[in-house]
């Protein structure tokens, strides 16, 4: 997929292919993507990143086993080895300091994250779509889980995350398009790996619906949370009662707008963010 002004870009992190996007100059702006069937850099922020780079260095990695990175999984290390192949990824491209974006699966991790220092990304802000906070085990999420590959599946999980039905959900083209990146091969595998659980593991439950113990009030950094308000993967509300946990953050919430807001309000969310980490650098004496 061509996104205009961004560049396809491989990088070899400790033997692993790592695909990346890249656009821009000035302050390193690092976007992480969501980890739904087919999630990647690519479709997460197609609609963003020429817009961040007229102001940033935009990077946007695939994380391991995600996109056009190299389909792996590691069963015994989980979330512990997808961090560390991007903090490599990150030592190796050099980021010593930077802001970061995040959907979904890509924001939740940044909140975690910051919510526990010593941080083990190189944080110095972040802007959250529809990222951290409880996940609820709604009906809207098992249409993303029940994806088997097929067109037709692609839309249900198309239709769990989008509001405007029309435009992304009965849309033929978007769904080929997803469809792309969500077959191929490894795709699937990895994306539903991390439900796998020996019999023997005795858990409260699924992967969603278990209580969000991370610790917000531990965020020290500038945050800007932008949620949607008819978001069905999250509970009603949750971006605000988040924000009250997180000193100093803001908070936006989109109407008409599900678990994409950067996408279905891609314009408003570009500039509000822009805006946001523009202000962040002033404070911080960022130079350009």
């Amino acid at each position: 997929m061509a996104i205009k002004g961004v560049k396809s870009r491989y990088i070899n992190v400790d033997g692993i292919k790592t695909h990346y996007l890249e656009a821009g100059e000035g302050p390193t702006v690092v976007f992480m993507h969501s980890g739904e069937f087919g999630g990647c850099s690519e479709l997460s922020w197609e609609f963003n990143l020429p817009a961040f780079s007229k102001h940033f260095r935009c990077i946007a990695p695939d994380g391991l086993g995600f996109g056009r990175t190299d389909k792996v999984f590691d069963f015994g290390g989980g979330r512990d080895r997808f961090f560390k192949h991007l903090i490599r990824f990150f030592e190796i491209m050099d980021i010593q300091e930077a802001d970061f974006v995040g959907n979904s699966m890509g924001g939740s991790n940044l909140a975690r994250i910051a919510s526990n220092p010593p941080m083990i990304f190189p944080m110095r802000s972040m802007v959250l779509a529809s990222g951290g906070g409880f996940a609820p085990a709604t009906d809207a999420r098992q249409q993303l889980l029940d994806y088997d590959g097929s067109p037709k599946a692609m839309r249900s999980l198309l239709d769990g995350l989008f509001y405007n039905k029309k435009k992304w959900v009965d849309n033929a083209a978007y769904i080929r398009k997803r469809q792309k990146i969500a077959t191929m091969p490894g795709s699937w595998e990895c994306a539903a790996a991390v439900r796998f659980k020996r019999p023997t593991i005795k858990s409260a439950g699924g992967q969603f619906g278990n209580p969000d113990n991370t610790p917000y009030e531990n965020v020290a950094i500038p945050t800007l949370l932008i949620a949607g308000k008819q978001d069905q993967l999250r509970e009603p509300g949750y971006a605000r009662k988040l924000a009250k946990r997180i000193k100093g953050s803001k908070v936006s919430v989109y109407d008409k707008a599900a678990h994409c807001p950067h996408i279905e309000h891609s314009a408003r969310f570009n500039r509000e963010a822009i805006a946001f980490l523009k202000t962040v650098h002033k404070k911080l004496g960022v130079k350009r």
